[in-house]
């Protein structure tokens, strides 16, 4: 390990690369056959499997110039942008990499008079504790070199706690229930439950957000919290769903802890085969050397005290057609090439701001699993979770406040979510709550 939490990969032996052929060499000795298994987190895992664990790890986890260790654990590969998994995608095998976006989206002010709007506007109090957050990894003060980017290390575990190989890094399909044609694909038979704002009924080509983080309680090992902005289009109903999520999620299968972590995911075809989070397939190309997708932010909000949150804007690059991801003011994170997509090749047909839960119901109960800040909408700044300053880009490429906004939470009684105007955060919404509860049972 070199200054700063520096390891330079050498030549030589490696444990993990080698623990295969060292199981595979034991079960002979021991057994002599594949049946020789070995007991990870109290489940027998075949050296059969683990090795083809290791082959996919192979593959997504790339050769990396240095390797940075974060204080929280986690192992960033600093990869060289062209070697980046994305690019082993079978519709990738040609592309050329954008650097940046042909321009960005250029900002609309929509400014309306105070009687028109909600509540007041933010005192000077509230601008002074309202802070960004950043990433846990950049705290030893070792960056990625310029032409690599920083990539979240996938090991063993991560991938044994997923259910399969193949749901590693995916999300469960979601099957839509007596949906309203009008309303948002957040209805399912699988125990996600949401709390969202939505527009639709329009072409759109982007959204942007700024997303309070927190890091709420998370009851079971398979389920998640997550808030974040989906850009969507293609039928709700079916198998054709083109859906582009961002936002931070709380996930102790995928990450193994329960901090808030930045995150990514797309899918062409309703969450089925599809897409991934992060950078755990092929598909989202990054082209930022900061910013670690799937790794830790810090710091996070405090009850009653200073509030952290990050701006995330999702656009349509206007001649190349590639989606674009920017985070804070006006840093590039990459995008998403418009090769992957179906229906989003054109532009989307709704966007979704808010957070979701899964509630896997143990012991026959809802889960306490909390949503946001863990504290329902109506108790408001520095207690409850909140979006602000929704926003949409139009066809001219054009930020504006977004309109007509609905909201929906399946259950109020265990998230609910109640939004707002006024000049300052323009439309936004306090969302989230407890999960389990006297009302929620």
């Amino acid at each position: 390990m070199g200054s700063g939490g520096v390891v330079i990969r050498k030549r030589g032996f490696s444990f993990q690369a080698l623990l295969p052929l060292f199981l595979a060499f034991f079960s002979l000795q021991k057994v002599s056959g594949l049946n020789y298994t070995i007991n990870v987190n109290n489940r027998q895992v075949s050296s059969l499997r683990l090795e083809r664990i290791q082959r996919h790890l192979n593959k997504i986890n790339k050769p990396p110039v240095i390797t940075i260790q974060s204080p929280d654990g986690d192992i960033i590969d600093c990869v060289h942008k062209r070697k980046q998994p994305a690019l082993d995608h079978p519709l990738l095998k040609n592309h050329k990499i954008q650097r940046k976006p042909s321009e960005m989206p250029r900002s609309v002010k929509v400014l309306k008079e105070e009687e028109e709007g909600g509540d007041s506007k933010r005192s000077k109090e509230e601008d002074d504790i309202i802070k960004g957050a950043w990433q846990m990894w950049h705290r030893n003060g070792t960056r990625c070199p310029k032409g690599t980017v920083p990539i979240r290390r996938s090991t063993e575990h991560d991938v044994l706690r997923a259910k399969s190989l193949f749901d590693f890094g995916k999300k469960q399909r979601k099957f839509s229930l007596h949906r309203q044609s009008d309303a948002p694909d957040v209805v399912s038979g699988n125990g996600h439950e949401h709390a969202i704002a939505y527009t639709g009924t329009q072409e759109v080509y982007g959204a942007r957000a700024t997303i309070n983080v927190w890091d709420p309680s998370i009851q079971m090992v398979n389920e998640f919290s997550l808030s974040q902005i989906w850009i969507l289009s293609g039928s709700f109903d079916g198998s054709d769903l083109n859906s582009i999520e961002a936002g931070w999620q709380v996930s102790p299968e995928l990450y193994g802890d329960s901090r808030p972590r930045l995150f990514t995911y797309w899918t062409s075809d309703s969450y089925q085969a599809t897409g991934c989070y992060n950078l755990l397939c092929a598909g989202f190309i990054q082209t930022n050397s900061r910013i670690a997708i799937g790794a830790a932010i810090s710091p996070v909000s405090s009850f009653s005290t200073n509030q952290y949150d990050i701006t995330i804007l999702i656009w349509k690059d206007p001649k190349l057609g590639n989606w674009w991801m920017g985070f804070g003011e006006n840093m590039l994170v990459g995008y998403w090439p418009a090769e992957l997509f179906t229906h989003l090749a054109d532009h989307a047909t709704m966007v979704e701001w808010g957070g979701e839960v899964v509630n896997s119901r143990a012991n026959g109960e809802h889960t306490s699993t909390q949503m946001g800040s863990g504290h329902f909408a109506e108790d408001g700044f520095q207690k409850a979770s909140y979006f602000r300053n929704l926003e949409i880009v139009d066809s001219d490429n054009s930020l504006s406040s977004a309109q007509d906004i609905s909201i929906l939470a399946e259950n109020t009684n265990c998230y609910n979510i109640k939004s707002s105007y006024n000049n300052e955060w323009g439309i936004h919404f306090y969302y989230g709550g407890p999960g389990k509860n006297p009302q929620c049972p």
